[in-house]
């Protein structure tokens, strides 16, 4: 949307997608990046399995604000939580304030996942979510992420396999997903 109004406290979503043949349901917490609102978002890191840090890459002010919002996802979530680091947008190349460069170099050094997006034109934005699905399904896979942890930020079917890790064996399911 044009005119898209900015998030007050948090916003709440869900998406299904495909991964490795499993549906998966993702539950999508937006959370105002505002430091008025940092006491009420904090308390929503807490089971995350995914965390996407948005910064917009003509205000430098959002990107000088990354080690903090890190800070609280790396403090307030598992060591296994999947974190992407996001520039919106990317349409705005010309007003850009943050390089490319620099921002991927603070993901590299961090450890996370980088794209650039834009949210207005839609560029990588299905991309953000499908990577970060990928990377916790992946963990899930190698058994870095725990199913049967509550705090791992994963629930799954009565019915899927236990044990820590998603089958793609090919059981009838009624609609749902695998997660």
């Amino acid at each position: 949307m044009a005119d898209c109004p900015h998030t007050i406290g948090v916003e709440f979503g869900t998406r299904i997608i495909e991964v490795s043949g499993q549906k998966v349901k993702l539950q999508i917490w937006d959370t105002a990046g505002q430091e008025r609102f940092r006491a009420v978002t904090r308390s929503y890191y807490r089971g995350a399995a995914g965390a996407l840090m948005v910064y917009d890459i003509t205000r430098r002010s959002t990107y000088n604000h990354l080690s903090s919002w890190l800070t609280d996802a790396r403090n307030l979530t598992n060591p296994n939580t999947v974190i992407i680091l996001i520039g919106n947008k990317a349409d705005l190349e010309a007003q850009r304030d943050v390089t490319y460069e620099e921002a991927k170099q603070f993901a590299e050094e961090n450890g996370l996942l980088f794209l650039e997006a834009s949210a207005k034109t839609g560029e990588n934005v299905e991309d953000a979510f499908l990577e970060a699905a990928k990377k916790i399904y992946q963990n899930i896979q190698d058994g870095s992420l725990d199913l049967n942890a509550a705090e791992s930020g994963v629930q799954h079917k009565p019915n899927a396999p236990q044990g820590g890790r998603l089958s793609n064996d090919t059981q009838p399911q009624k609609e749902g997903c695998s997660c």
